[in-house]
């Protein structure tokens, strides 16, 4: 085996899936903008600790799925860097420990300026973080998988970014993580829609194994249409201006990624959806973040 290189390295992180991470920490900020209460530092250390602690995850998933046997030969899905032999278990392994502890250093200055309460975040989402794939019970291989996510990339990290900025929890922050959970669950039932034979032979049970395609392509377009739903909330109940509503832009590729969704004779096309989730989330996000500020 070769030794790997950078660009290994940058397609174990899954560039592609990143703004689940970068995406709640801008609408969080957006948040805490539009209420004169911003902070550079703690936005730019929150953003750093997002995308470090999903690479760690990425990082883990690669290394946990290859020593499960859930990477089969005949995956449809992203190549695997440990899995096609580039990288060796115990190198994925070390990287995933790296990122993390990383990610706790760099995380101390938020616990430093937020006290207690983002400690406790922040080791919860390191610990999920492994628990994903990895430990006795992985979440991802028992259908917990899209309630994590919503969870930790909704909730957690569009609330924590508000809070070591704003230093109070907030129910606009609450309202905010939403459509951000919802399309981030979005690429995870992509990917879940994409490999369900391989899940279901490798014993890997998410909710498309559990419940089947149609299951997973409703919890698609239901997810979706609640993130363009979300803004209403804002102008009519958070007294937000009309201009919260700029996410209706995103009505006509929305219906595009749901009817590709609904339609795919092969589930390779659905890398390319996937892809295109990702890409659909930043800019809802960014319009989003300047209806908000607005």
């Amino acid at each position: 085996m070769n030794r790997p290189d950078i660009f290994v390295w940058l397609r174990a992180t899954r560039p592609q899936t990143l703004p689940a991470s970068a995406v709640p920490v801008i609408v969080g900020a957006s948040l805490a903008w539009s209420h004169q209460l911003f902070r550079w530092d703690t936005t730019i250390i929150a953003l750093i600790c997002a995308l470090l602690i999903q690479i760690g995850t990425n990082f883990a998933n690669d290394y946990y799925d290859y020593v499960k046997g859930s990477d089969r030969p005949d995956r449809i899905g992203f190549e695997r860097v440990t899995a096609a032999g580039y990288v060796s278990p115990p190198a994925m392994l070390n990287a995933t420990w790296l990122t993390m502890g990383a990610a706790f250093l760099t995380g101390l200055y938020l616990v430093w300026i937020g006290g207690w309460m983002i400690l406790l975040i922040g080791v919860l989402s390191l610990l999920f973080g492994f628990l994903y794939t990895g430990g006795p019970y992985p979440l991802g291989y028992n259908g917990l998988g899209d309630i994590f996510v919503f969870i930790f990339f909704g909730f957690v990290a569009v609330m924590g970014t508000y809070y070591v900025n704003a230093f109070e929890w907030n129910i606009d922050s609450f309202w905010a993580s939403v459509p951000v959970g919802a399309l981030c669950v979005n690429i995870l039932v992509v990917n879940n829609l994409r490999d369900i034979e391989q899940d279901r032979l490798s014993g890997k049970r998410t909710l498309g194994v559990l419940l089947g395609d149609a299951a997973l392509k409703l919890e698609y377009s239901i997810l979706a249409f609640a993130a363009i739903s979300v803004p209403f909330i804002f102008m009519f109940f958070l007294n937000y201006s009309a201009w919260i509503l700029l996410p209706l832009l995103t009505l006509p590729p929305l219906f595009v990624l749901i009817r590709r969704v609904w339609v795919n004779d092969d589930k390779r096309e659905l890398n390319s959806v996937l892809e295109r989730t990702a890409q659909f989330m930043i800019l809802y996000g960014i319009l989003f973040s300047a209806g908000i500020i607005l």
